[in-house]
């Protein structure tokens, strides 16, 4: 494909669900530039963190470029036939169940459909699972059982129309930035809106809430049905919505009433007066969004969850209105994309059900298909399972990393390692899955892609390359489409482009569709390649005229029509009823709560496992970014002060977290941001980045009974003092071969990489250094040895440019990390200025910025409380000064920690 880099492409960022547009230049140089898209209607110009460092993931170090058989790399016919002929032996041996595809919401919407057809349609079987299970199966189940489809009825301006925001198990602020600061902006403008925050942790998303409800972990069924039986007891009830528009509330009622405040109160770890003061408020407010997110999704209770928020929602009549309404937000770019045409086990395409024998028939009809399968296959938990029992002979893991990212990943690493046959399709060459691949697909990465995906209002943007693919890597849709034909199924998958693809998924949206099914996106049936080159940013549906949907106002299911092929289609639905059940009505589903409590005397503590701000899943790409490591560069254990002293542990010890599954080292943070009993954990570091820090190898296969999705936030652990002799600190310009360390994690640096050490015994430390610095690389090396003290310090130098630096402490070493990375970019002719290195201190004019806490413009602690003591008493004041907080916003609420525990300093 040949890129024009005289113009901006528009395109989407492939980060999170918000879907925010992005614009993205090439040079004459080739250098990538990235801005936020002013016209996309997710963001407005707006960029997180990782969106505003897209260009600095692009490169092509590490990328799988060839196909490659056993490692040996070949050529994609000898690659192709291979995959194809073992698949189709598979199924003649052992039956269609005995395959399976683990594909991701990383995957475009094109490339999806293609997987889902060649799966559920050709080969005959269900077994197509998604790592969207993970994060989001609980809200399509919730919403199937009360709404009848997986619909999300509000779109983002209801955010900003809302007089109260009820934050669910979500820290905005971090996983979803641009809709936080959608929100901080709307509320500046309108100081009278009110922001609940629901979560165990004080997280950052706390800064723009008035009240944080520190709930105990599972504690949200109880909460939520508590709300009910309070809105049925204080007349807070639209009786008219649920005479006309609803079934089952009586029941629902019922279920609710089995605890009075005292149970609820128990339940939640709540005080019945921060109840009543919820509750209340909730009651009062009409404009009321409920936004949720993985703490709901991720549980044993999750579908339930769900629920119990629509059932308070329905109960007000506070659905499909402007400002109102309980909105789901995804974690992945595509995980709706990916729900719309059926990339999950349960379901077929086009919101169509699997289990209904006439959307079967429908299906095979359009496809032309020899059957479509006839029942739900496994689940991502129960397929690795299957794998590792032997019942899945063959697996092809499409864009996603199992290895890391599945509960009890150590059993599902295993189980990959004995399968007979492993396919793995991915961009980088080297990640905790791909090594375990038979034959191993180099496939086109963000900015080498085309084609569409779907964010969490319902928002359908395209994915356009500006870059040229590189090597042999293809597309993935084209990966699967040949595939298929050398299964024989040549006619069905012989596309000539993704907008061939979208043209058949969306006739397939529309095809038979009486409007009783809620994703139709027919306007677009007919699009051919310019019209799909230019398409701008719609919400489905997008019904062609003449449907039973256009306008869609007549179905009464939501508010506006759509022009056809052109303009944006209905923000919301069912502000008027008519859902999408035989008969038309929503179904209030009775709950009642069940102790969640998995803790015990062997495992003491809660563990909890997310997100940070800064990095993505298990960082292919996030971690090419210097910049996005500077913020949080190794992982952690965030644990109370009183279970800290409990466990014998200090600040920035080594810890070891274990569960019956497995155990894990990671760096303690001690805080009070932290629910005692409780200890969180990011899920991002792999075995590229940290020795020991695969934190879902802790996560016991534990799933929700109807969605599937298993719980991640509500682990049994407990957590241990690591006793290591000796810490230590590097900076290096290359990375290191091997680190023979007890614990150890990398993260890129400017000019190099960064390592932060512990041990358990002495070693020798000269050569230890050498060993980091390469010990064959010339070179001058300093030394300090305190061997009484055990401080031991050594720079290595080539020429003027210092190569590494190693600083060894029996305590956490207090050297300033960004002080030691800058120095792999300074000059060092100087002597004086290499014995400031070996010291581990700046020395005469050199300034310390501290942490890092504004990534987009490398501002740190230091920075920003020097400027405080100058004056600035604000965050915009900080912004105005040191540019700080002013581009993606994130980390707004981290300076006005500064800023706070300044003024405290002050005034003690």
């Amino acid at each position: 494909m040949k890129i024009d880099d005289a113009r901006e492409v528009r395109t989407t960022c492939p980060y999170c669900g918000v879907g925010c547009g992005v614009l993205a230049k090439v040079a004459a140089n080739g250098e990538v530039t990235v801005r936020g898209d002013p016209d996309h209607p997710a963001n407005l110009g707006r960029l997180c963190s990782k969106g505003s460092a897209l260009a600095e993931t692009i490169d092509l170090d590490g990328r799988l470029l060839y196909p490659e058989i056993h490692g040996r790399r070949t050529d994609w016919d000898e690659a192709l036939d291979l995959v194809a002929s073992t698949f189709s032996r598979t199924i003649a041996e052992h039956g269609p169940e005995a395959v399976a595809f683990y594909v991701s919401g990383q995957l475009l919407t094109e490339d999806y459909y293609v997987a889902n057809k060649l799966m559920k349609g050709f080969i005959g079987s269900a077994n197509i699972d998604t790592n969207s299970r993970l994060c989001m199966a609980s809200s399509v189940a919730g919403h199937r059982r009360a709404f009848g489809s997986d619909t999300v009825p509000g779109s983002y301006e209801d955010l900003e129309l809302a007089d109260l925001i009820v934050l669910v198990g979500s820290n905005l602020a971090w996983c979803h930035p641009v809709l936080y600061q959608r929100i901080a902006a709307a509320r500046e403008k309108r100081p009278d809106m009110k922001v609940v925050l629901v979560d165990p942790r004080r997280t950052m998303t706390a800064d723009i809430a008035d009240m944080h409800l520190a709930i105990a972990p599972d504690g949200d069924v109880a909460l939520f049905t508590g709300l009910l039986a309070y809105l049925r007891q204080h007349n807070a009830l639209d009786r008219t919505y649920i005479t006309a528009h609803t079934t089952g509330f009586g029941q629902a009622f019922f279920a609710a009433s089995a605890l009075d405040l005292a149970g609820i109160a128990a339940a939640t770890g709540l005080g019945e007066d921060e109840l009543v003061r919820f509750y209340s408020l909730f009651a009062a407010t009409a404009n009321t969004v409920t936004v949720y997110s993985q703490g709901v999704n991720q549980s044993s209770s999750g579908t339930d969850k769900v629920n119990a928020i629509i059932n308070c929602h329905l109960a007000t009549g506070r659905i499909g209105k402007p400002g109102a309404g309980p909105f789901s937000v995804t974690g992945q770019p595509n995980a709706m994309g990916g729900r719309e045409v059926g990339g999950l086990a349960n379901m077929l395409a086009a919101h169509m059900e699997i289990e209904n024998p006439e959307h079967r028939d429908r299906v095979q009809r359009f496809w032309s298909a020899p059957a479509v399968a006839e029942k739900p296959g496994l689940k991502a938990v129960e397929m690795f399972q299957a794998v590792a029992d032997g019942r899945i002979k063959a697996l092809w893991i499409m864009a996603t990393n199992p290895v890391d990212s599945m509960p009890d990943a150590d059993a599902v690493e295993a189980a990959i390692k004995a399968c007979p046959f492993v396919v793995v399709s991915d961009v980088l060459a080297k990640t905790d899955t791909v090594r375990h691949a038979h034959v191993r697909l180099p496939a086109a990465a963000w900015g080498e892609k085309d084609g569409s995906v779907t964010n969490s209002e319902r928002r359908i943007s395209r994915q356009r390359a500006f870059l040229a693919t590189p090597g042999e890597a293809r597309a993935d849709w084209w990966i699967v489409a040949e595939v298929a034909k050398r299964m024989g199924f040549d006619e069905a998958f012989s596309h000539p482009s993704p907008a061939d693809i979208f043209a058949e998924h969306a006739a397939l949206s529309a095809f038979e569709n009486d409007g009783a099914r809620d994703f139709d996106i027919g306007a677009y049936a007919g699009v051919d390649a310019e019209t799909y080159e230019g398409l701008a940013p719609f919400q489905w549906p997008a019904p062609s005229q003449g449907s039973p949907l256009w306008p869609a106002g007549q179905a009464g299911r939501s508010e506006r029509g759509v022009q056809a092929g052109h303009s944006s289609a209905s923000t919301r639905f069912f502000a008027n009823g008519n859902f999408y059940t035989p008969d038309g009505k929503a179904r209030f589903i009775p709950i009642r709560p069940v102790p969640q409590t998995r803790t015990n005397e062997k495992f003491p503590l809660v563990l909890n496992t997310g997100r940070v701000r800064d990095h993505w899943h298990t960082m292919t790409r996030t971690g090419k970014s210097q910049r996005l490591s500077q913020h949080l560069a190794e992982p952690f254990a965030e644990i109370h002060p009183a279970d800290a002293q409990h466990f014998g542990i200090g600040d920035a010890d080594i810890v070891r977290v274990s569960t019956e599954h497995g155990e894990v080292l990671l760096r303690a943070l001690v805080t009070a941001r932290q629910r005692p009993g409780s200890v969180f954990v990011p899920m991002h570091w792999t075995d590229q980045f940290s020795a020991r820090a695969r934190v879902d190898a802790l996560v016991a296969p534990i799933t929700d009974p109807i969605s599937g999705q298993p719980a991640s936030k509500n682990v049994a652990a407990r957590v241990e003092r690591f006793a290591a002799v000796a810490f230590g600190f590097a900076v290096l310009a290359e990375r290191p071969a091997s680190i023979d360390a007890d614990y150890w994690s990398l993260a890129r640096c400017a000019a190099g990489w960064r390592l932060e050490l512990a041990l358990e015994a002495d070693r020798d430390w000269p050569g230890f250094a050498a060993s980091l610095f390469g010990a064959d690389a010339p070179g001058e090396t300093l030394a300090y040895h305190d061997v009484a003290g055990g401080h031991y310090r050594f720079a290595r130098f080539a020429g003027s440019r210092l190569t590494g630096a190693l600083y060894l402490a029996p305590r956490p070493v207090a050297v300033s990390r960004g002080w030691a990375v800058e120095q792999l970019s300074a000059d060092h002719a100087d002597r004086r200025g290499r014995l400031a290195i070996v010291a581990g201190r700046p020395g005469g004019n050199s300034v310390d910025r501290g942490a890092i806490v504004c990534s987009c413009f490398g501002v740190g602690a230091n920075q920003i409380a020097e400027a405080v003591r100058g004056g600035c008493v604000s965050v915009e004041a900080i912004g105005a000064t040191l540019h700080a907080g002013t581009n993606c916003g994130s980390c707004r609420a981290e300076i006005r920690t500064i800023i706070e525990a300044r003024r405290l300093h002050a005034a003690e």
